[in-house]
This record gives C-alpha cells, structure tokens and sequence, in this order.
C-alpha cells in the first residue's frame, strides 16, 4: 500500500509539516543502523480513536535505547503525549503510528555517543499488513533460509532499525518464491517467528508460542493473544518448537501491530491441518474487538487520542 502523506509529523517536540521533517543525508542513524523504533495503531472506537497498549509500546522504546546506550532527550510521558497529540492534529481514526529516536548528524564512525538523539513520531492511514483477504483466508509462508538473528550477535529483544535487515532478507525471498511471509528459524533450528510478527502454533487444542530464548521480539500484540486466549479458556503454554512442528501444527498464526491476528493456511505447500482456524478465529475476533474498544474488559488497554493533554510537550511549527 502506497504511504499517503498526513498533515503533520512530530519532530523533536514540535509538530512540522510532513514535507519539511526532514534529515541530512549524512545522519548517522541512515549509514550505521542505530535507531530505536515502534509500530503502534490507533483504532476507531464508539468513544473516538484510541490508540492501543500506547504505554506499553513506549516503554518497550525506552528499554531499547538504554540496551543501545542512548541519553533520550524525551522522557515516557512525552512521547506518549506526542503519538496522542498527532492522532489529534491530523484527523485521523484508524492508522499505524511510528515512534522513532536516532543517532542524528554530527560525526561518522561506528561510535554514535557524541551525536544528537533525535525523535520523531509520524501517522499514516494503513491498512492490515498482510492484507484483508490474508486476515479471513489465511496466508502461505515458506520456511526462510536466513537465521534470526542471535542473542549473541545483536540483542533481538530490541526493536533496533539495524535488525530489520535480517528480516528485509527473508521477506525478500518469500515474495520472490510466491509466499506471502517467511518464518525464520534460530541458528539452532527452533522456530523464532515471522519477518515482522510473532508466531503463534495449537496443537490439540492447546496454544503455544516461542519462548523468549528463541530470540522472539517480545510483541505487545504477543502479549495480547496470550491474555485473551487465557481469558477464554484456551490452554497455553510457552516452549519452543522445530520446523517439523510447524508442519504438523493443527493452527498457525502471527500476529503484532501491523498484522493484527493472520491465520497460516500453509507453510511450504503443505496445508495446516484441515485448511480452518476455530481457534485462531476466536482469538481473532477477540482481538478486533478489544482494539476498537468494544470489550469492556480490555478498557484499560486503550489510550483515547479525543482525552485531553496531561503534557503539553509539543509546540505548532507553521
């Protein structure tokens, strides 16, 4: 889906135009990786947009930047004020919200301690990651031939810009084969998770997801499903799996911010169980309805772009 332009982006605490939140093309971040980033979604509700697990998102960031030794010039409250504020400024009910902080320009070389941290948080309208027809059908997947990356190489748990180009990689080759999606395996041959989702796998009734060893993001959405399916009865348990695991699976699904809850219909050309998800769907609807606010349960987890600022932490730049 083609990005189309909003009205304002939030740069270093003040709200510019789109067009003008520019960086040099010397920025440190764009040669040598280093950047912390987020993937969150507002979502229209009865009450107006809310914007989803927001803190936790936020706080996910934060814990990034001090794995990557970055002074963050902006503190929790606000950037949560910010992602708020932008939802605000441009109008919008339903998009995807992209927090990020980066080394800025100033000086090159692999150590990025004397540059500037900067920040910026843009809004989009944006729809389900791997497609509407993928969320109600289910997608085909392939087992890629890149590793995840390992815990002793680059720290997975950190959502770091410079990680992405393992899963560029393996996303590359999955489309370029005709699949929708790659799975990625450890180094030691345990499944990890999607390009940019967590997986989640039942077998006999039973949901069960890669533990964080396997060197999984720890997905807020990931989270979710795990509340939701406990909430509902669904037995769950963390541990990891093989590839020949996913084979047998009897229901297959990723999900996180930009996917929502997708169902695999099949992984290598083989199909996952009988070709239906009960389960997954369960589980899918759940979701859908605690992220458009209509599971009074799940209020908690929703941040109403409409509520008024606490932190007044971004002027108007015209």
């Amino acid at each position: 889906m083609t990005l189309q332009p909003t009205k304002k982006i939030w740069f270093d605490g003040a709200f510019v135009p789109w067009e003008e939140a520019n960086v040099h093309v010397l920025t440190h971040a764009l040669h040598y990786g280093y950047a912390i980033f987020e993937g969150i979604r507002a979502n229209s509700t009865p009450k107006g947009p809310a914007i989803f697990r927001l803190r936790e998102h936020i706080k996910r960031l934060m814990n990034g930047t001090k794995v990557y030794r970055m002074k963050m010039p902006f503190t929790e409250d606000e950037l949560v004020q910010g992602c708020l504020e932008l939802v605000k400024v441009n109008g919008l009910n339903d998009c995807y919200i992209r927090p990020i902080v980066f080394s800025s320009y100033g000086e090159m070389g692999v150590n990025p301690l004397k540059n500037k941290i900067s920040g910026a948080i843009a809004a989009w309208e944006w729809g389900a990651y791997l497609g509407n027809e993928g969320m109600e059908k289910g997608i085909r997947c392939t087992i890629s031939s890149w590793s995840r990356i390992d815990p002793r190489t680059m720290p997975p748990h950190a959502k770091c810009s410079a990680n992405y180009a393992n899963s560029i990689l393996a996303k590359m080759d999955a489309l370029s084969a005709g699949f929708d999606e790659a799975i990625l395996l450890t180094t030691n041959g345990l499944v990890a998770e999607g390009s940019g989702e967590n997986i989640f796998r039942i077998k006999d009734g039973v949901l069960s997801t890669p533990t964080k060893s396997a060197g999984v993001l720890e997905g807020i959405t990931r989270d979710s499903v795990i509340q939701i399916a406990k909430d509902n009865g669904i037995p769950f348990k963390e541990e990891d799996f093989i590839r020949e695991d996913v084979f047998a699976a009897d229901e297959l699904f990723l999900c996180g911010t930009a996917a929502n809850v997708t169902p695999i219909r099949e992984v290598d050309n083989r199909m996952i169980g009988n070709g239906t998800f009960p389960i997954t769907r369960k589980i899918q609807d759940a979701y859908m309805n605690a992220i458009h606010g209509k599971t009074a349960k799940y209020e908690p987890w929703l941040s109403y772009a409409s509520a008024p600022a606490i932190y007044n932490t971004a002027s108007e730049k015209v």
